[in-house]
């Protein structure tokens, strides 16, 4: 009797739940963001990637192809808009061969300058193509980037050091300064196109002395001597091109000197003390921006922003300076968070990149974010396309990671300038990452949510200084690529599905 009074009980309630419709789940508390549009901070510069090194082989893939990968690249309606790409100059590795002692031949990389001394410009043409394939996609930005010198001109006659030295001589210095100008015009001439920037020296921290890939290191007097050379000759030929000064290999070294003594602090070698023989500020052509690359400083999270306010508060010192996140990709452990392998697709990595962007963006006062390998043919977390290791046709595969990157990169124009955006709980830990911007012409105000969680969010917005209208997002999931949601009506709050990034543009009254 007590098991049939049990099941009529049973069968009682669950008529009452039928008749009483599905049960929902609570909705969330909203997260409120505190956005004050008097209150400025830096302006976005552009968002990149380079074509190191798949760029020189996929750029010779059937038509159809390349097209379709430019597309995703540089399109601000079929892909993520970047909008500056980076042209690795090579040093001539390929043209030695097996002989460069770089194995890897997709690491190699042709030289514009023959071993004769003269220059041909139908080298890296792979590259040349996705150089072009960008500009009619409408990139305005481009810069070209040296691993190492031409090999013609390195210590070693290779295009990787020894011992951990400089593989370029101080007397070598003008004639490298001769070299990228020289670059310069030629790439002008047969595309049309002049780099804006030329970064000569990559991760100078670094000994690059293992021939896994081109690379030299470089003390910061010697990177000094170079980058007067190069702005000498830009000078000389009356070229617009800016030096870009100094790709540190992580952002440490930018502000500290740490475990490379004469090649840490370079803020303050090159930008701060005007009495040192390193000094470059105010020297022509050389850019006021300093180029750090954030790998090695993302995990943990208060590593990661401890790092950044440091960062931001050493370049706010040195006015009219400007800081540049100029390459990453996941590499590494990352204090046992996320490993830089294998290949992964899908969205932890992507969520992962998107928290690196924001801590650099809101953080650091980042002007530009860049990225390392547009395409990858590795079993690594470093390309944004993955392709087949086929230097003549393959296929290729589009990363969450790249459209990650888009919810930054293609509503975040040149020109946007990030405003104040505070929680109004910020001792909560289990909160979305959120960092609001207004758009370059001030009619919009683009906001972009990390919800790194497996629980959905709400974010109310308040805006001071302005009025917020209506809004449009657009999410990237485990199904979705910078998908369209569903409209937010003017002062409605937004809501933020699990393990999502989401951006949403909102007008401006």
């Amino acid at each position: 009797m007590l098991f049939f009074y049990r099941q009529q009980a049973l069968a009682v309630l669950a008529a009452a739940l039928l008749a009483a419709g599905p049960v929902r789940s609570q909705a969330p508390t909203p997260v409120t963001v505190r956005i004050d549009a008097t209150k400025p901070h830096q302006t976005i510069a552009n968002f990149a990637a380079s074509d190191a090194w798949a760029g020189q082989f996929v750029g010779n893939w059937p038509t159809a192809k390349k097209e379709a990968i430019a597309d995703l690249l540089f399109s601000q309606e079929k892909g993520i808009g970047l909008s500056m790409w980076r042209f690795n100059i090579g040093a001539g590795s390929a043209e030695q061969g097996e002989a460069s002692g770089i194995k890897d031949e997709w690491r190699r990389a042709e030289s514009f300058l023959t071993p004769a001394g003269g220059y041909d410009f139908t080298k890296q043409a792979g590259q040349v193509w996705f150089l072009k394939a960008a500009k009619q996609r409408g990139v305005k930005q481009f810069l070209g980037f040296l691993n190492s010198p031409p090999v013609s001109l390195t210590v070693t006659g290779k295009a990787y050091a020894k011992g951990g030295q400089a593989n370029l001589a101080p007397g070598n210095y003008a004639a490298l300064g001769t070299y990228c100008a020289k670059v310069v015009q030629g790439v002008k001439q047969t595309t049309g196109i002049t780099f804006d920037y030329l970064s000569p020296v990559n991760e100078p921290q670094w000994d690059w002395s293992d021939g896994g890939q081109e690379g030299s290191p470089f003390r910061n007097d010697e990177l000094a001597g170079v980058a007067k050379a190069v702005s000498a000759a830009m000078v000389a030929q009356r070229l617009p091109t800016k030096v870009l000064v100094s790709e540190a290999g992580k952002l440490d070294y930018l502000f500290t000197t740490a475990d490379k003594p004469g090649r840490g602090n370079q803020l303050g070698a090159f930008f701060s003390d005007k009495s040192a023989p390193t000094y470059l500020g105010g020297t022509p052509q050389v850019a006021p921006i300093m180029a750090g690359h954030s790998y090695f400083t993302t995990s943990p999270a208060a590593t990661a922003i401890a790092t950044r306010r440091q960062l931001a508060a050493r370049v706010a010192a040195l006015n009219g300076l400007s800081y540049w996140q100029s390459e990453y990709c996941i590499l590494g452990d990352n204090a046992g968070e996320i490993n830089g392998g294998p290949r992964d697709l899908g969205m932890k990595p992507a969520l992962y990149l998107a928290r690196a962007v924001h801590y650099d963006l809101a953080v650091g006062n980042a002007a530009a974010w860049q990225w390392w390998l547009a395409m990858s043919p590795y079993d690594y977390k470093d390309g944004l396309i993955y392709i087949d290791k086929n230097k003549t046709d393959g296929t290729y595969q589009p990363s969450k990671m790249l459209w990650a990157l888009g919810n930054y990169s293609r509503y975040l124009r040149p020109g946007a300038v990030r405003l104040d955006a505070q929680l109004a709980d910020s001792t909560s830990a289990s909160q979305p990452l959120v960092s609001a911007y207004k758009s370059p012409n001030g009619k919009q105000l683009i906001t972009v949510v990390v919800n790194d969680f497996d629980t959905p969010a709400t974010v109310q917005l308040v805006l001071s200084g302005a009025r917020l209208g209506a809004g449009k997002s657009y999410v990237t999931s485990a199904t979705t690529d910078l998908q369209a949601g569903a409209p937010v009506p003017a002062g409605q709050p937004l809501r933020v599905a699990p393990r999502t990034i989401t951006t949403l543009v909102s007008e401006l009254r």
